[in-house]
């Protein structure tokens, strides 16, 4: 299975959510460890004045890497960085012609979101042999000894969150069941996606082989429930199929697997097209991540069930705090040191604490945070 490295530096700044606690309270995973990092001065009076970043975001079509950017960006020019911010819109060729015209500019420090984490390995010598520090933001790169940290989020724990919510309402640990159930992984070439659905199937699999959740289709394993690029229209032609050659007997799917937001609105749209959520015929449980706007706007509908939540102003800050770090020759903070094997070396990492989010907690996690305003949900 691919491994994924994650870092984050933790320096002064302050973080306003338990999405990303502060590295001397986390949890960290067996064998991690935390390595301190010098405080860099604040404002934009830091020695970020007169250096340059590059951040490559890989599109603007999902709403959470329009958020990712933003932050960063205005993270990281109110501490005095210069920014060159680059959508590649998921096509790998753009973000590599990206990659090689920031490394002509002249860019100190690259952040770098992959599109496809094996796809960028050339380019990114090139940008090691100019001199170029890189960090991989949220998702791995692979292949490259030339990735000084890694930033993310705890991913394995995303998939423990979304299995843990669907055995909650399930009421699988009481002893219920069996209840019906279909599985969806994201993209095949995201390191990422390997870890929601392990983490996920760590929960979900010992009441498959209790035979108190059954996989009807028959599909498991990423090989099989993978979404290419987490497409949601993807998605939903896969659902559709799913129910068609499957469901059509009158029995019902009471609980869909779902990695991600954009994936979650194709399935539910595809179970509502034959009727579910309407009538007597209760939506299924459908699990999601980002806590993107359509999604949390379904969460209070009563339709999609659960998202999980990273807050990506506080995985800004810890970057932030890492480009500080890289340019002025100090460590990063990390919280894990063995986890994410690239292929070639084992990053530093750090990994940020996720949220589960449904309608009973959404106000609290992400309206009084100041993430979203009432209005935007409305």
């Amino acid at each position: 299975m691919k491994r994924l490295f994650s870092l984050l530096l933790a320096g002064a700044m302050s973080l306003t959510l338990a999405a990303c606690a502060p590295a001397e309270s986390q949890n960290a995973n067996p064998g991690t460890e935390t390595k301190p990092v010098a405080e860099a001065p604040s404002g934009s009076e830091t020695s970020g004045d007169g250096n340059f970043v590059g951040v490559l975001m890989p599109t603007q079509s999902s709403q959470r890497w329009i958020q990712d950017g933003d932050n960063m960006k205005k993270q990281l020019e109110a501490k005095g960085y210069q920014v060159d911010l680059q959508y590649a819109e998921d096509v790998v060729e753009n973000q590599v012609s990206q990659l090689e015209n920031m490394v002509t500019k002249g860019v100190n420090v690259l952040v770098v979101a992959s599109i496809d984490g094996e796809a960028l390995t050339g380019v990114i010598g090139k940008a090691a042999d100019a001199g170029i520090k890189i960090i991989a933001y949220d998702r791995l790169i692979r292949g490259s000894e030339h990735i000084t940290y890694y930033a993310t989020f705890d991913n394995f724990k995303v998939g423990v969150q979304q299995g843990s919510y669907i055995v909650d309402k399930l009421g699988l640990a009481e002893g219920k069941g069996p209840f019906n159930i279909e599985l969806f992984g994201g993209s095949p070439d995201d390191n990422n996606a390997y870890f929601f659905y392990d983490g996920a199937m760590s929960v979900l699999q010992p009441y498959i082989d209790k035979g108190q959740l059954v996989v009807k289709s028959g599909q498991t394993g990423m090989d099989k429930v993978s979404t290419l690029r987490w497409d949601g229209a993807t998605a939903q032609a896969r659902m559709d199929n799913i129910l068609s050659a499957n469901y059509s007997d009158g029995s019902r799917v009471d609980a869909i697997l779902s990695p991600y937001d954009g994936i979650s609105i194709g399935i539910l749209s595809s179970v509502k097209a034959v009727g579910y959520g309407s009538g007597n015929q209760a939506i299924p449980i459908v699990t999601g991540q980002d806590a993107e706007v359509p999604s949390v706007k379904s969460i209070i509908a009563g339709e999609q069930a659960q998202t999980v939540f990273k807050d990506t102003r506080t995985l800004a800050e810890r970057t932030v705090e890492m480009v500080d770090a890289v340019l002025q020759g100090k460590e990063a903070t990390v919280n894990d040191t063995t986890t994410y094997d690239n292929g070639v070396k084992v990053v530093p990492s750090f990994l940020c604490d996720p949220v589960s989010v449904d309608v009973n907690n959404y106000k609290e996690i992400l309206i009084d945070s100041g993430y979203y305003t009432e209005d935007q949900l409305k």
